[in-house]
């Protein structure tokens, strides 16, 4: 494989330009290494964003479920649920005016630590985090009601402290609702697109994601190109559900 071709090639698409307007063929090996490094970025953004909301989410759930106002607790689990409803490139419209250079929470990260927020791969995770949240959130959420109280009541009847009946008690009992939530984040941080193009862009090698890539490449008239990186989506789909769904099984298997 000629270098120079290699290194044109990637400095077009960076730019966005498809190959077929300047007369040029891609060679499958820069394709192949497109494709994993799009693979790569997808895994990477997915498990990011799987970790912050396996935080923050089954924080917020067990601080909505233990409001006792009614309305309030209400009002705060719909707004921590309308990510889920929105369209994401709202969610990115919303994010941008956040993040963006001239913004107030971007202009401190470029003024403070010269980090622009903004078309970064810390970009993809934030958008992929926002979006993935309600999911992660509602299943952490569920999981910790399921929880029989009179374990909690138990403990807390011999001196056990709140917050070692939480670790030690409820936790342990959810857990297996907890995981489904994370590998549905997971799920929904690899596939997300509207969100991390309008906060992130399309960049290749930084923020271009597999669903990213799936449109570069239909755009660009790559067909080939599309449906190896549609099929390395549904593959890491498939395993994606089939984990859950072995969570679940065992977790029904463990209440029998």
């Amino acid at each position: 494989m000629n270098p120079v071709k290699t290194n044109a090639a990637r400095i077009l698409d960076r730019a966005g330009i498809p190959y077929d307007l300047v007369g040029y063929e891609v060679d499958d090996a820069v394709k192949d290494a497109m494709l994993w490094t799009a693979i790569l970025i997808s895994l990477k953004t997915a498990a990011a964003a799987m970790a912050a909301t396996a935080i923050l989410g089954l924080f917020a759930a067990k601080w909505i479920s233990c409001i006792r106002n009614r309305a309030l607790q209400n009002f705060l689990d719909t707004l921590l649920t309308l990510p889920l409803v929105l369209p994401p490139t709202v969610i990115g419209f919303l994010l941008l005016l956040t993040f963006g250079a001239n913004r107030p929470v971007g202009r401190f990260f470029l003024e403070h630590f010269d980090f622009r927020i903004a078309f970064s791969w810390t970009a993809t995770v934030i958008a992929a985090t926002v979006v993935a949240f309600p999911l992660m959130y509602r299943a952490s959420r569920g999981a910790l009601e399921q929880v029989p109280r009179e374990l909690a009541q138990a403990a807390a009847t011999l001196g056990i402290p709140e917050r070692k009946i939480f670790w030690r008690i409820i936790l342990p009992n959810a857990l297996p609702g907890v995981a489904a939530g994370c590998i549905l984040a997971f799920a929904r941080g690899m596939g997300e697109f509207g969100a991390t193009a309008m906060l992130a862009g399309n960049i290749a090698g930084v923020t271009r994601t597999l669903p990213l890539a799936v449109y570069s490449a239909t755009a660009s008239g790559d067909m080939d190109a599309a449906f190896n990186t549609v099929l390395a989506i549904v593959v890491l789909s498939f395993l994606i559900v089939a984990a859950m769904n072995r969570l679940l099984s065992l977790d029904n298997e463990r209440r029998r």
